[in-house]
C-alpha cells in the first residue's frame, strides 16, 4: 500500500517540468478525514506539446488508451484503437465492460507485427494489458498485477465495477497503470469517491514493503463515469453542436471533486480539447436518443500523477478521443506520454 499510496497522495507532484521527489503523508484522501485545513490543489489541466520524435536517448513514450466497449466486439475498431503507430516504448490498453470474447488474441493479431505482450491484468468485463515492442521484456525488472472490485452486482451481468492494475519497472522506471470501472450514474458522486478512495487503499496493500522503491508515474484510465452535472440536457447539447463543449468543464463532477479536494488530488489531465464521450447511438456518432437521454459526459479519462526521487520532465503530447470508433456508447481516449529522465 506505501508505494501506492504515496504516489496517489496530495502533495505538490508536478506534470511535466522538473522537480524533486518529496515523499508524502499517507493519501490524499487523507485530506478529507481530519480537521485540518489542507490546501488542495484539483486536478491541473495541462496544455498538449508538439508530438515528440523518437530518439535514442532514455525518452520513453507511452501511449495509453481506455475504452468502455459496452459488450460489443469488432476487430476492425479494436484494430483502430491501438493504432498503427509503432513509435512507442509502451502501449497501455485498458478496457472496460468488455465482451466474452478473447480479446487479447484479437489485440495481438492487430498488434502481431510490432508489439508483444508484457502485462496483463482482468476482472470479468475489466482488463489491462500492457505491450512493448520486440525484446522490450529486456528491459523489465519486475512485473506485478492487482484488482480491487468495488460494488456487488456488477459481475451478476458481466458488467464489474473496479480496478486492475499493473506495476512494471520498465528501464529503470517504476510505474503504475490503473484501469478502473466506477459506479454509473449522474447522482452517484460520493459513490465514486468513495470507490476511488478504496481501490487507492486497497491496490497491492497485501505485500506492502515499506522500504521499497516508490511509484514514480501513476496513470489512472477508464470509465470513471463522472459527469456533467448543472446544467440541461439540450443546452450543454447546444453548446456541445457549436464547438463550445469547453464551457461544459465547469460542470464536470471529476474536476469539481477534485477541486474540494476528495480525489486525484495533485493529478494531471490534458485540456479537455473534445467532445464528451458518452452516451452514443452504438453505429453513430449522434448523441443518445433513447428514453434515456442521458447528458452528454465526458466519462472516459486519463489522468497522470509524476513522484520521482530524482529530476523527471513528463510532457502530454497528445489527449484525444476517437471519433471514428462507433460500436460502443463510449468513444475511446488515448493520450501520448513522454517520459525524460
Amino acid at each position: 500500500m506505501g508505494n501506492f499510496i504515496s504516489s496517489i497522495s496530495a502533495g505538490k507532484g508536478m506534470c511535466g517540468g522538473r522537480y524533486k521527489w518529496k515523499r508524502k503523508s499517507m493519501s490524499s484522501m487523507d485530506n478529507n478525514n481530519n480537521n485540518n485545513p489542507t490546501s488542495h490543489e484539483g486536478i491541473k489541466s495541462i496544455e498538449m506539446n508538439d508530438p515528440c520524435q523518437p530518439s535514442n536517448n532514455s525518452d520513453i513514450c507511452i501511449c495509453v488508451v481506455t475504452w468502455n466497449m459496452n459488450g460489443q466486439v469488432s476487430y476492425e475498431d479494436l484494430a483502430e484503437v491501438v493504432g498503427n503507430s509503432r513509435t512507442f516504448d509502451l502501449l497501455i490498453v485498458g478496457l472496460q465492460e468488455v465482451p466474452r470474447h478473447n480479446i487479447l488474441r484479437l489485440l495481438q493479431t492487430a498488434l502481431i507485427e510490432s508489439y508483444i505482450l508484457l502485462g496483463k491484468a482482468t476482472m470479468q468485463s475489466l482488463h489491462l494489458y500492457v505491450f512493448g515492442p520486440k525484446d522490450s521484456e529486456l528491459f523489465i525488472k519486475e512485473l506485478k498485477v492487482d484488482k480491487q472490485s468495488v460494488g456487488g452486482f456488477g459481475g451478476l451481468i458481466g458488467r464489474k465495477k473496479g480496478a486492475v492494475a499493473i506495476r512494471i519497472n520498465y528501464r529503470g522506471i517504476q510505474m503504475m497503470f490503473i484501469s478502473c470501472h466506477l459506479s454509473a450514474h449522474a447522482h452517484k458522486v460520493e459513490e465514486r469517491n468513495r470507490e476511488c478512495k478504496h481501490i487507492s487503499h486497497s491496490l497491492f496493500s497485501k505485500n506492502w514493503n515499506p522500504y521499497a522503491r516508490p511509484t514514480q508515474i501513476t496513470v489512472w484510465l477508464g470509465d470513471l463515469n463522472y459527469r456533467i452535472q448543472g446544467i440541461d440536457n439540450y443546452p450543454a447539447r447546444n453548446l456541445i453542436r457549436k464547438d463550445l463543449h469547453s464551457q461544459l468543464t465547469s460542470n464536470d463532477q471529476l474536476l469539481k471533486e477534485a477541486e474540494k479536494g476528495q480525489i486525484f488530488n495533485g493529478y494531471c489531465e490534458g485540456t479537455l480539447t473534445f467532445k464528451p464521450t458518452y452516451k452514443y447511438n452504438i453505429g453513430t456518432s449522434n448523441y443518445d436518443t433513447s428514453y434515456k437521454v442521458r447528458v452528454p459526459s465526458w466519462t472516459d479519462r486519463i489522468l497522470f500523477k509524476i513522484q520521482e526521487m530524482d529530476e523527471m520532465n513528463v510532457t502530454l503530447d497528445s489527449y484525444e478521443a476517437m471519433d471514428n470508433i462507433h460500436s460502443s456508447d463510449h468513444k475511446p481516449v488515448k493520450a501520448h506520454l513522454c517520459i525524460k529522465t
